[in-house]
């Protein structure tokens, strides 16, 4: 592999002396494909949530990273991950979420059970030295965690549990895995995938950049928190009249919590909401934001009309994030911009963030 990195990219420094990731490491492609063999390989992604597999037989087709994955409800109930890869020559078993009693290559037919076994494989009678149990679909490890079905392509280097170890404590009082699911909404932006995340990962810009979000709270609270492989943000809300401090969910929460789950996935917490964010590498430039809402009731009038209310404002505050990621992609990429410092204050998840990327780039 071409050298990628200068002398001393890699090396972690306090917080108080670093300098930010360099700026080569948003636009070069080959970033990006190094980013999927230490990084997204590797570590815990979310796939599905167990809505999505409702019954025995169900099929989600995804794609992880660059892999395409199919999860799929078993006759014992039990929830398993495959490549979504035929054995034969590569074909797909599913292009859209299905139900069946069987997994079926879309390509020549051959067929699965929805264990993973190979039973069918049409005209193969006079092939020599050919063992079905051979040529089973390949497994992915998967672990689910409060309504949610994660899969690691690698062996995961810890449980699903110790890797969100403590944020199930932290919102006890959202039960998560009650909220029901209403809407999902998609971005495509220009940036990579990292400047996005690095926007999330720290409220330094929300004065400027959202005003009105801004108004929501108390900002001289605003605490950011980081453990090994998360971070979260918290602020009490304004205890206005504001959208969020109207909703109440089971202890009376008046907080926004916002949690980071490395190195893609964030759960943004609100009284009545949970707002799931899953962003995804599409080029060195490109990446796709996936939000997913849940709300604790989605049919009575009155929380409808705050849903509406929710997503029209939550539109709005992604437009900016949009606007600002999209100029900050531009920023990177000239020749005037190499890498900047961290505000010890405002930015330490941003940096917790870099040194998660340099351990994994260093480990590689």
């Amino acid at each position: 592999m071409t050298k990628l990195f200068f002398k001393d990219e890699l090396a972690i420094f306090p917080i108080e002396q670093a300098k930010t990731i360099p700026a080569s490491w948003y636009t070069g492609p080959e970033i990006l494909s190094l980013e999927h063999e230490t990084v997204f390989n590797k570590t815990w992604q979310l796939a599905a949530s167990l809505r999505d597999l409702p019954e025995r037989g169900s099929q989600f087709p995804v794609t992880i990273g660059k892999e395409p994955i199919i999860l799929v409800r078993g006759k014992d109930d039990v929830i398993r991950a495959f490549y979504n890869v035929c054995r034969h020559r590569g074909g797909p078993l599913a292009t859209e979420p299905c139900c069946d009693t069987m997994l079926k290559c879309h390509y020549h037919g051959w067929t699965y059970t929805l264990e993973g076994q190979l039973r069918g494989v049409p005209d193969f009678d006079r092939v020599e030295l050919f063992d079905k149990k051979d040529f089973g679909l390949v497994p992915v490890h998967l672990a689910e965690w409060e309504g949610f079905i994660f899969v690691s392509l690698d062996p995961p280097i810890i449980s699903l549990e110790e890797y969100l170890e403590g944020i199930r404590e932290r919102i006890r009082t959202t039960p998560l895995g009650e909220l029901k699911f209403f809407k999902r909404i998609v971005y495509d932006l220009r940036c990579n995938w990292k400047a996005y995340v690095d926007n999330y990962l720290e409220g330094y810009h929300v004065p400027i950049v959202h005003p009105e979000l801004f108004k929501l709270y108390d900002f001289n609270k605003y605490m950011t928190e980081t453990r090994k492989w998360y971070s979260f943000q918290h602020a009490p809300l304004d205890g206005g009249e504001s959208l969020y401090s109207r909703r109440t969910m089971s202890g009376d929460a008046r907080e926004a919590l916002y949690f980071f789950i490395y190195p893609n996935l964030m759960l943004n917490i609100l009284p009545g909401r949970l707002q799931t964010n899953l962003v995804e590498p599409i080029a060195a430039d490109r990446c796709r934001v996936t939000f997913d809402y849940y709300y604790e009731d989605i049919t009575s009038p009155e929380s409808l009309a705050m849903i509406e209310e929710d997503l029209r404002f939550s539109d709005s505050v992604q437009a900016e994030d949009v606007e600002i990621c999209e100029h900050v992609q531009r920023g990177l990429s000239s020749r005037s911009y190499t890498q900047g410092r961290y505000s010890v204050k405002r930015e330490n998840a941003v940096y917790h963030f870099h040194c998660l990327l340099k351990e994994a780039f260093g480990g590689r």
